[in-house]
């Protein structure tokens, strides 16, 4: 790039002009956008889909400045990016890569910021301003306080549990909507659209399952008013974002001249399917490639089950086959073909039909995908965010049907050895999961046994009482244990003949 400053930029407002010619910066003027939006869990993925689809818009758009983000962290980690964030006047750079080449943008759709981890008061002020119609989410499957085998809301929730107590000083997601719900209930003002954007089937409906619940423990006046006034649209997300590394701020500052403490970094391909179901109308993301639908199930069901559970699948796998980054196990032929089978036998089959979609050129995407050696996604960003219902759903379809579930059982096989906490050198596993502790002290109870772990309910369910099922993992799990990963993929390969 011809044109870097001598020294990198720090990103603000005021030194938009001074970025290099090639940065692409916002059309309009951030300090003209109106918040409209409040997003629950700003976080990364956040900021390279919702936040880059209504940048777009505000691009092309001059009417659309009255659909701003306001950003909200719920957690107590979130208060270095907000204040990264602060310091920058809520711009950051999204860079998005295609394998080839690279796109650098300057995005500015986030109008302000709110910490509520400890306090949730200032927050909720900002909703209740009548020019906020929508709450959007992302704050992945956890931050929805359900029991993993029901997907209904764990009263028994340490969160949740306090949130009843003291109702007015929400922590949880679920309670800030209720919260902020039942303040508009009182004033006489229209609801708003709460917006899931999070990796959960039907999240829409679960969204609002959830808030019914919980608002039906405060109020069941409140729990009425809410299912005849709010809406929950269904969506489904879809964008690659790997966790911002420092070597990756480093390579924007020396690459691009760009001094950003907390930029993101995705693929180039993007999708946002949803239901067109909004209370007080909506941005017209529509313009900017969104896709709205009556009906957003089958979408969604296509990618849980092909990118999602793929993800998880060869995560799992290659982790314990040594592998850091997600390309890197495209890049082993066995892998490769391994997830191809799981597509075409496993997953693939228990898709519903999905309009405008040719399934075979939607799995040949996924896989150039995963294998995009620019992205940089690791193995452990998945196993991490990956919700394990991913993996469950699809084997508890199949068994209902009669079906084989040989590829997923070894999938699952490679979930529960990971829980174990050391790889097969030795080496520390990080597990970070709610239910952590227990898995691990299951994981060495049972070795190669794998019924300690399945006898978690609230993650099985039934699924431990499935005789075939679990005859099918355990020896799976018994191969890993004794041969390694190499050697149990190279046996599942002439097994099953992927």
């Amino acid at each position: 790039m011809g044109d870097l400053p001598m020294k990198p930029v720090r990103l603000s407002r005021a030194a938009l002009r001074e970025l290099p010619r090639h940065v692409v910066r916002p059309a309009y003027e951030p300090a003209s956008v109106a918040a409209g939006i409040v997003h629950l869990g700003i976080g990364g993925f956040h900021r390279a889909h919702m936040a880059r689809f209504t940048h777009d818009l505000l691009d092309m758009e001059p009417a659309a400045r009255e659909w701003g983000i306001v950003g909200a962290g719920l957690l107590s980690a979130d208060r270095r990016m907000l204040d990264v964030l602060s310091a920058q006047d809520r711009l950051y750079t999204l860079v998005e890569h295609d394998g080839a080449s690279e796109t650098v943008t300057v995005i500015g759709a986030i109008t302000d910021l709110a910490h509520a981890a400890d306090d949730s008061a200032a927050l909720l002020q900002i909703i209740d301003r009548p020019v906020i119609r929508i709450v959007s989410l992302t704050v992945t499957e956890n931050g929805y306080c359900l029991n993993p085998a029901t997907k209904q809301l764990d009263f028994a929730h340490p969160t949740i549990v306090s949130d009843l107590a003291h109702p007015d000083r929400p922590h949880s997601a679920i309670a800030i909507i209720v919260e902020a719900l039942l303040r508009r209930m009182v004033d006489g003002r229209p609801a708003f659209t709460a917006l899931s954007c999070d990796n959960i089937q039907h999240n829409g409906n679960v969204l609002r399952r959830a808030v019914l619940e919980f608002a039906d423990r405060r109020d069941v006046e409140l729990a009425a008013w809410i299912e005849n006034h709010g809406r929950f649209p269904n969506t489904m997300v879809d964008r690659i974002t790997p966790v911002t590394r420092p070597e990756a701020i480093a390579g924007l500052a020396a690459r691009h001249g760009i001094d950003d403490g907390w930029p993101v970094f995705c693929e180039s391909f993007r999708q946002w399917v949803i239901e067109d179901d909004f209370a007080q109308g909506r941005p017209q993301w529509e313009r900017v490639g969104a896709q709205f639908v009556g009906d957003v199930a089958p979408y969604e069901f296509m990618k849980l089950r092909l990118l999602n559970t793929s993800h998880l699948a060869i995560a799992c796998l290659g982790r314990l086959s040594g592998y850091t980054f997600i390309d890197e196990t495209m890049r082993d032929s066995r892998l490769r073909r391994y997830m191809q089978a799981l597509m075409d036998r496993e997953t693939g089959p228990t898709l519903r039909p999905v309009p405008g979609i040719d399934l075979r050129s939607y799995k040949a995407t996924l896989i150039e995908r995963f294998a995009n050696p620019a992205i940089n996604d690791t193995v452990e960003r998945v196993n991490t965010d990956a919700p394990l219902n991913v993996l469950v759903d699809p084997i508890r379809d199949r068994l209902k049907t009669g079906q084989s579930v040989d590829l997923l059982a070894l999938a699952l096989a490679a979930w529960l050895r990971r829980m174990r906490g050391v790889d097969e050198a030795g080496h520390p596993i990080e597990i970070r999961h709610p239910a952590a502790d227990l898995l691990r002290e299951r994981a060495i109870e049972g070795g190669a046994d794998p019924r300690p772990m399945l006898a978690i309910e609230r993650l099985f369910g039934e699924l431990a009482r499935h005789e075939a099922f679990v005859n099918s993992v355990a020896k799976w799990l018994a191969s890993l244990y004794a041969a390694g990963a190499a050697q149990t993929l190279a046996r599942a390969e002439r097994e099953l003949a992927f």
